[in-house]
Formats: structure tokens, C-alpha cells, sequence
């Protein structure tokens, strides 16, 4: 690449309502004022050339997991196009979460996950509280927690969603959550970035369909050793042979006190810019160097 680098910084559209990455705009600005003609692009703006781009930064294509094929032939139309951050291989890989199961089959300690797929007979948890989710989702869409025992709700939110063709997952809710929250350690250029915690999303008797907010009570946190080294130990388990430019590893506290992995974000992890602006600049670095 020789002369101003070009990036597309890819995001969804919101079709005529607010957009809700309040970053975007930031890191867009920052990469400008960096030297790079940086563009926001929704993935599916069928005008957008991306092989006029250096590289094609993936940041909040939000909706995506309710389009996962058409999300994922896009990534291979655009990787074979422009360098694309981070990879289709990554992007194919992650966009499932029965991930989760290879990491856990690595030696990683994830949060126990039993995976249904549509016509398989579900069973629930009969003796603690538990999740439902889909396998692949985001934003706590479709995701509810239910009462040890219960099962009529739940069952109904199976079958809605083994009918829309989703992969149900099966999780124990681990109380932790509600007294010490969730862990997101971020990664940007092959080294931690920063870290926020959260307060629990989902609360008792939410309906699965009710809109939740993804992100309450966010603050900054400082990992401790044992969160970084989890949090580590399952970025080294990725079994894809393609390099990070960026990850994001939530964490809860499981039963022995100990982390454990959430969810491995590799796809469109929200940066949360405004809680660590500064980050930024570190984050503009990496993206340059990742277009040159």
C-alpha cells in the first residue's frame, strides 16, 4: 500500500433509526485525524466496493447474527477483496457458539453448555436456575433465565426458537453474576487493551423476546492475574490459523471462585471507547498498521 491508506470501518444500518455505536463516529474521526481516509460502511450496502479499501475493519455489525449466512458469504466476498479484520476463518468460526464446547474440549474453563439443534429432544435443568439463548446471537436477544423447575416457558421459548432454525443453548445461571457481574477483558493488537465489568442482563421473569440492555451498570475494571491468564488461555485455543487484530473474552466467577469464559468475542466486540478513550489512540495505531 503506498499513500493514504483507505478503511472501511464496517457497521450495520440502522435503517432510519439512531445509531447506537456512539464510537463509531470517534474512531472514524481518530482515524482521520491519523492520516487514513477512514469511511463507516454498512456490511450490506450493496454499492459498497471493498476492494477500494485497504481494510475492512469490523466493528458493529450488530445485527448480523440473525443473517449469519448472509453475514458470513459477505466476509468471503470481502476478504477475497480487501484484507478484512478479523478474518473470514475467524468470523465462520465464532459466529457459532458451540465454540464454546472446542474450548472447553482445549483444557479452557468455559461455562458448561449443552447445544440443541432443531429436532433434537431439549432437556432442562430440573434442580437450579438456568439460561436459554440461541447459538448464535448477541445483545442478550432471545436469551432468558428461568427457575429451577420451570418449564413451560422455557419450552416455549425452544420451540420458537428451533422454529426460526436456531441452535438452543442450555447454560446454568451462575449467581455470581449478580454480586460481582461479568468481565470483559479487550484485546487489540495481540495485547490486552482494557477491561470493563457489567451488571447482570438477565433478570428473573425478563421474557426471552423482551429488549434488554447489553450492557448495564458498565464501569472500568482491573483484571486480576487469574482473569488474564483464562482470558489468554482461550485466545491460544483459537483453532483458526489467522491473526487477531482484535478479541474481546467476557468472564464470570464460576462455582469454585475461579474465572471462567462467558463468550470469546471475535466478530464486532463493542470497544467501549467512550468508558476507556484512552485506548484510542493505541486502537488507531493498530489499525493503521493493520491497513499497511
Amino acid at each position: 500500500m503506498t499513500g493514504t491508506p483507505r478503511i472501511a470501518v464496517v457497521t450495520y444500518d440502522p435503517r432510519g433509526e439512531e445509531h447506537k455505536d456512539v464510537d463509531l463516529p470517534v474512531l472514524v474521526a481518530a482515524l482521520r485525524a491519523a492520516g487514513a481516509d477512514a469511511v463507516a460502511v454498512p456490511w450490506d450496502d450493496p454499492a459498497a466496493d471493498w476492494a477500494a479499501f485497504d481494510l475492512a475493519l469490523i466493528r458493529s455489525t450488530w445485527d448480523y447474527s440473525w443473517r449469519a449466512e448472509e453475514f458470513t458469504a459477505w466476509a468471503e466476498r470481502c476478504g477475497k477483496a480487501t484484507r478484512l479484520a478479523n478474518p473470514v476463518d475467524v468470523v465462520r468460526w465464532n459466529a457459532d457458539k458451540r465454540y464454546l464446547g472446542q474450548l472447553a474440549d482445549a483444557g479452557v474453563t468455559t461455562v458448561p453448555t449443552r447445544y440443541f439443534a432443531p429436532g433434537d429432544p431439549v432437556e432442562l435443568p430440573t434442580d437450579s436456575e438456568f439460561v436459554v439463548k440461541p447459538a448464535s446471537g448477541a445483545g442478550a436477544r432471545y436469551a432468558a433465565r428461568h427457575p429451577a423447575g420451570e418449564r413451560d416457558a422455557a419450552e416455549r421459548q425452544v420451540e420458537r426458537m428451533h422454529a426460526e432454525g436456531f441452535t438452543v443453548m442450555v447454560q446454568p445461571y451462575l449467581s455470581s453474576i449478580d454480586t460481582h457481574g461479568e468481565r470483559a477483558l479487550q484485546f487489540f493488537g495481540g495485547r490486552l487493551l482494557h477491561a470493563s465489568v457489567k451488571g447482570a442482563v438477565l433478570a428473573p421473569g425478563t421474557p426471552y423476546d423482551a429488549e434488554k440492555v447489553a450492557h448495564p451498570d458498565l464501569r472500568r475494571w482491573e483484571p486480576t492475574p487469574a482473569e488474564r491468564a483464562v482470558a489468554e488461555q482461550a485466545l491460544a485455543a483459537v483453532p483458526v490459523d489467522a491473526e487477531l487484530l482484535y478479541a474481546r473474552v467476557d468472564l464470570v466467577t464460576g462455582p469454585d471462585g475461579e474465572p471462567c469464559v462467558m463468550e470469546l468475542e471475535l466478530i464486532e466486540p463493542n470497544l467501549f471507547l467512550g468508558l476507556h478513550p484512552d485506548s484510542l489512540p493505541r486502537v488507531v495505531r493498530a489499525v493503521l498498521a493493520a491497513a499497511g
